[in-house]
């Protein structure tokens, strides 16, 4: 072989990207040292996404102060590509849920105000397409937070604005965009969005995720309602009905509020990171991909870091081999494409010592070596 690419998803609580590939790199070389390897760090539109974009385009991080979901001011960061244009925003680093403690989570009270402050900056600092992640949110808010923090006026029947938080939506009578921030009209935005949801419903982001965000049903009922009222106000406003968008119902409606005020396009995290990777080019000519995640089963097939890969892979007809440090449905996996399927840890051993770092990178390193020994004979 002269020439493998790895693209492998974080090993979630235990490796990076960038740690899991620099073990697999370890083994390709063990078994083929003459044979080029290209490393390309991955993640699928949640975590790790910000990290992977900003190095891979030779970028830098920003920090700043911002409102996290109650309010509260904190430290967080984002991303600007090394050519200054595009910002790498991750919504959970400031509108997360981890960052609400268990006893306050009240997506009526939380607010994605501080993913607007990001936004902001970043509008101020010269980026000119903004590229979100949507995974991990506090909030069921529509994204009208963010909004607020870019100088949109969501105003009651009276004409009073309105605070912030999931409770607002029922009370939106009129949407005020005069004030919005100019250079929001020479912005692109892409959301990477890994859920189909619409934005209320059965289905919708109140019914499916609130609760997630400690809400009761007495909560979700309201907030669905409110959603589906302000939904028939956003047509009445923008001429655009997101009612049924898939992924509108993401990140509590923040993809629904993205797509209806910012023209936001939602993307597949997984697509998106690819396409911002120039990943089609890179793997040209490879003779073997190797990917892989943490746990790999039928879920990985559902928009996964590994499917994208190899659904790529497949246009140019490489083969991809996965790995993961545990496998179930693995009938399912290599009947979907995948020319192997190999857990990295061995059998019989603990959940807390597969997890531990040093012992994960020596299990992934052996068994890239033996995938690739084997293939060398073939």
């Amino acid at each position: 072989m002269r020439k493998i690419v790895l693209a492998i998803d974080s090993f979630k609580g235990c490796l990076t990207s960038v740690e899991a590939e620099q073990a697999a790199e370890e083994g390709v070389r063990s078994a083929c040292p003459e044979c080029e390897v290209l490393c390309l760090p991955v993640a699928d539109g949640g975590e790790g996404m910000l990290s992977v974009l900003t190095s891979a385009t030779k970028g830098k991080d920003v920090t700043l102060s911002a409102h996290g979901p109650l309010m509260e001011l904190r430290e967080t960061r984002y991303g600007i590509s090394g050519d200054g244009r595009t910002a790498f925003i991750e919504m959970a680093a400031i509108s997360g849920l981890p960052l609400v403690p268990r006893g306050k989570r009240n997506p009526m009270l939380t607010t994605s105000y501080g993913t607007g402050e990001l936004i902001r900056d970043a509008l101020q600092r010269g980026c000119r397409h903004i590229l979100l992640g949507l995974g991990g949110s506090a909030t069921n808010d529509a994204g009208l937070g963010m909004l607020q923090a870019l100088g949109f006026r969501f105003l009651d029947a009276s004409g009073k604005e309105l605070g912030v938080g999931g409770q607002m939506l029922s009370e939106v009578a009129t949407i005020d965009a005069s004030s919005a921030l100019p250079s929001l009209k020479e912005c692109t935005f892409t959301a990477a969005c890994d859920v189909r949801n619409p934005f209320y419903g059965a289905e919708g982001a109140a019914r499916v995720f609130a609760p997630q965000k400690s809400a009761d049903a007495a909560t979700v009922e309201a907030l669905d309602a409110a959603m589906h009222r302000l939904s028939e106000i956003i047509v009445r406003t923008t001429g655009k009905d997101i009612s049924a968008i898939p992924g509108a119902g993401a990140a509590g409606g923040m993809g629904g509020g993205l797509s209806a005020f910012l023209h936001a396009e939602l993307k597949p995290g997984i697509q998106l990171l690819l396409e911002t990777l120039d990943f089609s080019e890179k793997i040209n000519g490879a003779d073997l991909i190797i990917t892989g995640e943490g746990r790999a089963d039928r879920q990985t097939l559902m928009g996964k870091v590994p499917s994208g890969i190899l659904a790529e892979a497949r246009r140019q007809d490489i083969p991809v081999v996965l790995i993961a440090g545990s496998v179930e449905d693995e009938d399912i996996l290599l009947r979907s494409g995948f020319q192997g399927v190999f857990p990295v840890t061995p059998e019989n051993v603990s959940l807390e010592q597969a997890m531990q770092p040093e012992f994960a990178r020596t299990n992934i390193r052996r068994t890239v070596e033996r995938i690739c020994i084997g293939r060398t004979i073939e």
